[in-house]
């Protein structure tokens, strides 16, 4: 019975939505957790049947797996989207999802990396190696312009206006951005296609990926995690370093530098203002320096 909606809520998400492929699987993965809920509690009902009361004992099952809050928080949105769909498609004129408290959820910033600390690591690289002046244009590359990691695997020689400082950047649900790139970025990105990419072969299909590994493909996002994870440690950094924490402490070196935070939302390919907030924070020990400077009343002792 179900079938038939999850195949209309998928078309919906493809074609009003335009989210990417993976994007459209966790939605349908969340609605599938509410029809094994379903069958194993032995409720026969549609959406349109279903009250808040039973979305409530799901979100008690999905507790009872040892979900995190996270994800169970991620699945209630999903239920949010799909009976957002069936209001449209008037499969239900109501929506008990409306009522449905999300767990409370810590907001845990990852680390920041000070500048000294991400030259620290850049520098740990051996430009010796071809793959090391890539890996060099790849971390200029992401910490010059705050990219994800899959928009810095995914970057196209054809996306590149480094005569005009610039890059097309294609983030979370294919959606283009125009984002600036710094001369250091650019300088490395140069020497890499100039000295090492040109010199490469490659595989048909790959050829306008800009980032290829010695088999001549693209790398992936879990390359990129364990090359850096290496060079952390290369540096003797000892905080917790994933290819995100280049983004954060971009934007956040940003903010600190009195960026405007629209122009650091646009760069970062936030639909939201609000989730820009989160890479927003200051050190704390930036604003207890900072009173202690400027503020008259401040214990200065």
């Amino acid at each position: 019975m179900w079938d038939a909606y999850k195949k209309g809520f998928k078309a919906w998400l493809q074609l009003e939505k335009s989210l990417s492929d993976h994007s459209v699987e966790a939605y349908l993965h969340d609605i599938d957790k509410l029809t094994s809920f379903l069958l194993v509690s032995g409720i026969d009902k549609n959406p349109s049947q279903l009250d808040l009361k039973e979305l409530e004992q799901f979100l008690v099952w999905i507790n009872g797996l040892g979900m995190t809050a996270t994800s169970q928080a991620r699945i209630i949105s999903g239920l949010r989207s799909f009976y957002k769909y069936c209001l449209l498609e008037q499969i239900t004129d109501k929506d008990p999802t409306m009522l449905l408290e999300s767990p409370k959820l810590k907001r845990l910033l990852p680390d920041t990396l000070s500048f000294e600390e991400i030259e620290q690591i850049i520098n740990a690289i051996d430009l010796s190696q071809s793959e090391g002046v890539r890996n060099k244009a790849i971390f200029e590359t992401m910490y010059s312009c705050g990219l994800r990691v899959s928009e810095v695997v995914g970057l196209r020689l054809s996306s590149l206006y480094l005569d005009v400082g610039f890059l097309k950047v294609i983030g979370k649900g294919d959606k283009q951005r125009l984002v600036p790139i710094g001369t250091d970025a650019i300088k490395h990105i140069n020497i890499y296609r100039e000295n090492i990419r040109v010199h490469m072969p490659v595989i048909k299909g790959q050829e306008d990926i800009l980032f290829l590994n010695r088999r001549g493909k693209g790398l992936s996002r879990v390359m990129i995690f364990l090359i850096l994870k290496s060079l952390v440690k290369k540096a003797g950094i000892e905080k917790n370093v994933s290819p995100h924490t280049f983004r954060h402490s971009f934007a956040t070196h940003l903010v600190e530098g009195g960026a405007d935070l629209r122009a650091v939302q646009e760069m970062l390919g936030h639909e939201s203002i609000t989730t820009t907030e989160i890479y927003t924070h200051l050190d704390r020990d930036y604003l207890r320096s900072t009173l202690q400077q400027y503020h008259p009343a401040f214990d200065k002792k």
